[in-house]
């Protein structure tokens, strides 16, 4: 990807990006929270162009059709707007690609919470079999022959280039991928003019009967934790082969004793074996979330109204996460204003590097 074929855009900077934020447990305001940096891999503006670099480098894949930037486009809000992530060839995914933004502040990554630092997140796309498919062991070679890469590893760590340090650098990326000036922020900072009258009606409900504070709340509207709604299986992919030999595998992977049988995901369940965390999967970001559908973790909802119907009847049958709303059709649709307008920040806008 080069300059010359994509929009020109400005990368925003991350030096102590603040934001207020509801947190209804709290009763107040969260003032000036800055964006969390590990102490073993701080910020520096060599580091954030390499991991830039890498970010958009089809290297990574191990056909080299694939870059990060496939399943998290800037163009799309860092998705890529399909029910399910895109796959390497002749593969297909099996849960929906969530948006990069404001990943820095979530404590858990992927659906299933399996790790918990961007450091961790960022080698597992590269190695699955399913997504990007490259040996570790390889790519290092890989970049360990081009001239540029070599230079910039060693200014930036002081050493040469490992798989360790592709994650760090592609984690300090990440986390400029922030989130800010929405008309909730300001809103919270006493701009009582940033929300619509609409949007205003939709946070007491949001507040209030909604409940949906009860789960997206803080600087991230979420609360990091794992619920279990019931979330039906997207029609669409349940007798598709490439999916269900996908979740097999993964399965597989994290020793489910019966996955040669699965039909369903299973949530963290496969990380844990807990029985309560089965179809449970983390609470998401209610950041951007107009930008990013389709929405759940197999995209099996297209649109913020069917979200929306889906928690006003209380979630999936048998759920004990959820109880009825009983939200009516005017009240769904001053939450939808809410959600639309309210948490929506600036568009986050880079400029593509030129890939060595």
């Amino acid at each position: 990807m080069s300059k010359n074929n994509k929009p020109v855009l400005l990368l925003i900077p991350l030096v102590c990006i603040a934001f207020f934020s509801l947190n209804v447990y709290a009763g107040h305001l969260e003032p000036f929270r800055s964006v969390p940096v590990p102490k073993h891999n701080p910020q520096t503006p060599e580091k954030i162009e390499l991991g830039k670099k890498l970010f958009f480098d089809r290297r990574l894949s191990g056909d080299g059709t694939m870059s990060c930037a496939t399943c998290h486009n800037p163009e799309q809000a860092f998705t890529d707007g399909q029910d399910i992530s895109l796959s390497y060839p002749t593969t297909m995914n099996w849960r929906n690609a969530p948006t990069l933004i404001n990943t820095a502040f979530q404590k858990f990554l992927f659906h299933d919470g399996r790790v918990k630092s961007l450091e961790d997140q960022a080698l597992f796309p590269l190695m699955s079999a399913f997504e990007m498919n490259q040996n570790l062991d390889f790519v290092e070679e890989e970049l360990r022959v081009v001239p540029e890469y070599v230079e910039a590893f060693k200014k930036v760590f002081g050493g040469d280039v490992t798989r360790e340090r592709i994650a760090m650098a592609i984690a300090a990326f990440e986390r400029t991928l922030v989130s800010v000036n929405s008309p909730l922020d300001k809103h919270l900072k006493g701009d009582k003019s940033a929300l619509s009258e609409d949007a205003k009606k939709g946070l007491e409900i949001f507040e209030g009967k909604g409940k949906c504070a009860d789960c997206h709340y803080g600087v991230n509207l979420s609360d990091n934790r794992f619920h279990a709604l019931n979330v039906p299986e997207n029609p669409a992919l349940l007798n598709e082969p490439r999916v269900i030999a996908t979740m097999r595998f993964t399965a597989k992977v994290y020793h489910y004793e019966d996955y040669k049988n699965l039909r369903e995901d299973p949530g963290r369940y496969l990380i844990t074996k807990n029985k309560k965390d089965r179809k449970a999967f983390r609470t998401p970001s209610l950041r951007e979330i107009s930008k990013t559908a389709p929405y759940m973790h197999n995209g099996v909802f297209k649109t913020l109204d069917e979200v929306l119907d889906f928690l006003n009847k209380g979630g999936g049958p048998g759920n004990k996460a959820l109880k009825p709303l009983g939200l009516t059709g005017e009240e769904k649709r001053y939450l939808k204003a809410f959600l639309t307008e309210a948490p929506a920040g600036e568009d986050i806008a880079i400029k593509y590097p030129e890939v060595p």
